[in-house]
């Protein structure tokens, strides 16, 4: 069995709606993240190799001939019972993703070659409050900084840095599982924020809602890897 598809079986039982959904436990959690770290490019159908005159892995997108962030959708599942996504998302050298939230999710990234600088931040919240679209978030990242073959990170709807941004130090790629995927009909849409860092109280910033940037443009790759069976029991 390949690894995209026991990251698969893994996400779809984990994330099903019998099995407790979107409150995954530590242990299932772990179980992602094992799954994650011995993720390889190849296993998602990319070469993420430096060498382009020896490539010998023909039929593999070459990563770092990417010239702007591109993203590989591999599933998305949003069935009432079984909800996650899973996609690669390739960045050129110096090419970055603004911060951005994700609204009630639970989000486990995967640096499969190369490094990127993430920087995040959770809302500083109370039990009472709501969903914020602007104000106070405390730093849980500053610009840290994930080389492959690093572990993978989990963020949750409240903590772990829900909202982050990353930037390509080199050619790199990061392999996401996000449960549910996002969805303007849900309510579940993806907000860009600007950050204004407090030089009175170290560690905290005032996030305010940003529209998109004009100059983030995404393209799309087909997925190239192993084939995913969706269709077979192994709950």
């Amino acid at each position: 069995m390949s690894k995209i598809q026991r990251l698969y079986n893994a996400s779809s039982s984990i994330f099903s709606a019998e099995r407790g959904g979107l409150n995954p436990t530590f242990n299932q959690i772990r179980w992602l993240q094992d799954l994650l770290d011995a993720m390889e490019p190849a296993d998602v159908g990319i070469d993420g190799s430096s060498d382009y005159e020896n490539k010998s892995q023909d039929g593999l997108i070459f990563g770092q001939a990417i010239a702007q962030i591109t993203y590989i959708h591999i599933h998305e599942s949003d069935h009432f019972s079984v909800r996650f996504n899973i996609g690669v998302f390739c960045f050129p050298a110096g090419a970055k993703i603004p911060l951005h939230d994700h609204p009630r999710m639970v989000v486990l990234s995967k640096v499969l070659y190369g490094s990127a600088r993430v920087k995040s931040y959770d809302w500083v919240t109370t039990p009472k409050s709501k969903p914020n679209m602007s104000g106070l978030a405390k730093v849980v990242a500053e610009n840290q900084l994930l080389q492959a073959p690093c572990k993978a990170s989990v963020l949750f709807p409240r903590s772990g840095g829900n909202i982050h941004s990353f930037t390509a130090v080199t050619p790199c790629a990061i392999l996401d599982v996000l449960a549910p995927p996002y969805s303007e009909e849900l309510g579940r849409p993806s907000t860009y924020f600007s950050d204004i860092p407090i030089a009175s109280v170290p560690g905290f910033a005032i996030l305010e809602k940003i529209e998109m940037p004009d100059d983030l443009n995404v393209a799309g790759a087909p997925y190239v890897g192993p084939e995913l069976s969706v269709d077979i029991d192994f709950c």
